[in-house]
């Protein structure tokens, strides 16, 4: 679809340089033709001998005009034929930058959306068929029934997990967000108490050692950012080890930290962890973890939208650090 849409507008492309390229051409021949007839006139005249009274008749530069015009017919010829040339190759590659976004954002919808539609098919599949063999066992007890209810839950939980997941995605694909002052500590120390149980299920400790520097945001979706960072980092570390959140002034922006000691993530992995659904599990450990994949796609567009980045290192087997750089002031 793309490769002839990029055919078509190449040759669109490729018709509007060459009809500006003729009319300047034609205009260019009739300007330089009456020119070049009017200095033939005045070379004639020149040498008239005005002794023998010679008078000029028009026959008598004809063919040095039809000769000059014939010259500059081919030079116009040969200068459009490479502007034709030039045209082709700049059509096609103005007619690739034009649609590589477009592109990209189609191969990107249509991969999330398999990826959805895999991820909701998977656990609606897991209960269809549980519920199935249920309905033909004439024999089903009660406590069947109650172990069949609790499997189809957890598929049901499941199922929450990902709705508001992606209600989330959808939350931070809007364009702008509300800005207001806001500080570091108060955003990372909400992040860290919405985490507080899981780290204390994992006997994981988090230390906060975040300063209260004040920059523009919003503390909603930031706190939502950092919730996904501290999140992945208990779920990926070992027991009783420690997460460590830092921050300090890089510039015009804050830096804001999160490091574990956890499997950390090989670096073929790194450019594709802000992809939806992208998921390293049985790279970054041996632990089974829940989790859809959309954690830091989340993330990152919470980032994006405040001007700011996410940058990741990672050493496998001592630990990964994710640093969010915002700026302090937004740009008007």
């Amino acid at each position: 679809m793309f490769r002839s849409a990029t055919l078509r507008l190449t040759v669109w492309y490729t018709i509007i340089i060459m009809a500006v390229s003729l009319v300047f051409s034609t205009a260019l021949y009739i300007i330089s033709r009456g020119q070049l007839e009017s200095s033939l006139r005045r070379q004639w005249l020149r040498r008239i001998d005005q002794r023998l009274n010679i008078v000029v008749q028009p026959n008598d530069i004809s063919a040095d005009l039809t000769e000059g015009s014939a010259r500059l017919l081919n030079y116009l010829l040969e200068f459009n034929l490479i502007i034709l040339a030039l045209s082709v190759f700049a059509s096609y590659k103005l007619a690739r930058h034009t649609l590589e976004p477009i592109e990209e954002a189609h191969t990107a919808q249509a991969r999330f959306t398999a990826d959805a539609s895999h991820e909701l098919r998977t656990p609606l599949t897991a209960m269809k068929a549980e519920i199935e063999v249920a309905l033909r066992d004439k024999k089903l007890t009660i406590k069947e029934a109650r172990e069949l209810l609790n499997s189809n839950l957890e598929e049901v939980s499941k199922l929450e997990l990902l709705s508001n997941a992606l209600l989330k995605l959808a939350q931070t694909n809007r364009d702008t967000i509300a800005l207001r002052q806001t500080n570091a500590l108060e955003v990372v120390s909400g992040a860290v108490e919405r985490v507080k149980k899981q780290a204390q299920l994992h006997s994981i400790s988090i230390k906060n050692d975040v300063r209260n520097i004040k920059f523009v945001g919003d503390s909603t979706s930031l706190t939502e950012l950092f919730v996904v960072l501290l999140d992945n980092a208990i779920k990926y570390s070992p027991e009783k080890s420690v997460v460590t959140v830092t921050c300090r002034k890089s510039g015009g922006c804050v830096a804001i930290s999160v490091e574990d000691k956890g499997a950390g993530i090989p670096a073929k992995d790194l450019p594709n962890i802000f992809d939806r659904f992208y998921r390293v599990d049985n790279s970054r450990s041996k632990l089974k973890t829940e989790g859809y994949g959309l954690g830091l796609s989340i993330a990152k567009k919470v980032a994006d939208l405040h001007g700011g980045s996410i940058e990741v290192t990672s050493t496998v087997g001592k630990g990964s650090v994710f640093t969010v750089k915002l700026p302090i002031e937004q740009k008007k």
